[in-house]
């Protein structure tokens, strides 16, 4: 029991350490170009919640500095049993990057309606008869990943990137992209110029489910400006009860959802305008600067990982090495909105 005690302890000590730098490493992100930076980065990283995807931005940056990595960006990163799977192993020397992972158990009811009926099963114990059984989140642990520079062994398959010339869509983007806003039930209108919807590059309306895009503009800014719609449909229409409680960062997370689906294709991100960090993330009473942004870019993430897999498009890569067996990819997409969801599921549990 002592044993088993200390290492709790030592868990929960790893485990504060851990929030302490995701804190710090989000609280950093002060400009518009400190969010752009973070949140094209999350989109090469996608299959991961955007904490984890700070968290291994800042590790693998100290790596760089100390000499330990060769390049000051990571590539794709994998735990070691996930390398291993890969005729890859991490190399002598070579200390992981710390992240956040689910802890889960196992809740048994005859009741399962009644959300105070859930009772935790003992490891290794059996419900009782007619209980349902379901797994329910109790908490994080800190669990480690490698980038492929600290690895040795066989080479992986590198695929295709895309390649875009300046003011080019990526092609089919557009046409994707449409499609998502009308299986929302809006009506794509194309206009002439800004002039028809009062100055802006696109419009939505909830009231009468249209979107407008202007057309004077090049292909790529086309683009651009129907994903930012699609981001104002998903998040922000007034049936969305979430959307209340983001008042005056809605342009923030439609920028930000279209600046992931344009990173996530290739395209330039320059032209992407987003307003001082401080100016938002301290717009909602009672809530953190910090907490704000960690709630934003999680909502952003979650509605651009949404449209990117709904694409038949080239994209770049996710962040998990090309080759890993479809199992334990799609075990990484169901944890990465976990790790943003869990204390507040802790919680609940009352653990």
């Amino acid at each position: 029991m002592r044993v088993q005690t200390r290492d709790l302890a030592a868990r929960e000590e790893k485990l504060e350490a851990l929030q302490k730098k995701l804190t710090d490493s989000v609280g950093a992100l002060v400009t518009g170009d400190d969010w752009k930076r973070a949140l094209e980065f999350a989109a090469k990283f996608r299959s991961r919640s955007f904490n984890n995807t700070m968290l291994i931005y800042g590790q693998h940056y100290a790596a760089f500095q100390q000499g330990r990595v060769p390049e000051p960006m990571p590539t794709y990163v994998a735990g070691f049993k996930q390398w291993l799977s890969l005729n890859r192993s991490v190399m002598k020397g070579q200390s992981g990057y710390a992240i956040l992972a689910p802890v889960t158990a196992r809740f048994a009811s005859s009741s399962p309606a009644d959300p105070d009926s859930w009772r935790r099963l003992a490891r290794g114990e059996k419900p009782g008869f007619g209980e349902a059984v379901r797994s329910k989140l109790i908490g994080l642990k800190p669990a480690h990943v490698w980038d492929i520079s600290q690895t040795d062994g066989e080479p992986i398959p590198e695929p295709p990137r895309p390649t875009l010339l300046q003011g080019q869509a990526p092609e089919g983007l557009w046409d994707g992209l449409a499609d998502q806003i009308t299986a929302y039930g809006f009506e794509l209108r194309l206009v002439s110029n800004a002039w028809s919807i009062g100055g802006a590059n696109g419009l939505t309306d909830y009231m009468t489910r249209e979107v407008s895009v202007r057309m004077d503009m090049d292909d790529a800014a086309q683009v651009k400006t129907l994903a930012h719609e699609l981001g104002h449909v998903m998040l922000h229409g007034p049936d969305n009860a979430d959307a209340a409680m983001h008042q005056g960062i809605a342009e923030v997370e439609a920028e930000s959802v279209a600046l992931m689906v344009g990173a996530a294709h290739g395209l330039a991100t320059d032209d992407y305008t987003i307003p001082y960090v401080a100016s938002w993330a301290s717009s909602v009473p009672g809530k953190t600067p910090v907490e704000i942004v960690q709630s934003t870019a999680e909502r952003v993430r979650g509605a651009a990982v949404t449209i990117l897999d709904k694409l038949d498009t080239s994209q770049v890569g996710d962040g998990n090495p090309p080759g890993l067996d479809r199992e334990a990819l799609a075990a990484g997409r169901r944890a990465a909105p976990v790790e943003a969801v869990a204390q507040r599921q802790v919680e609940t549990v009352g653990l």
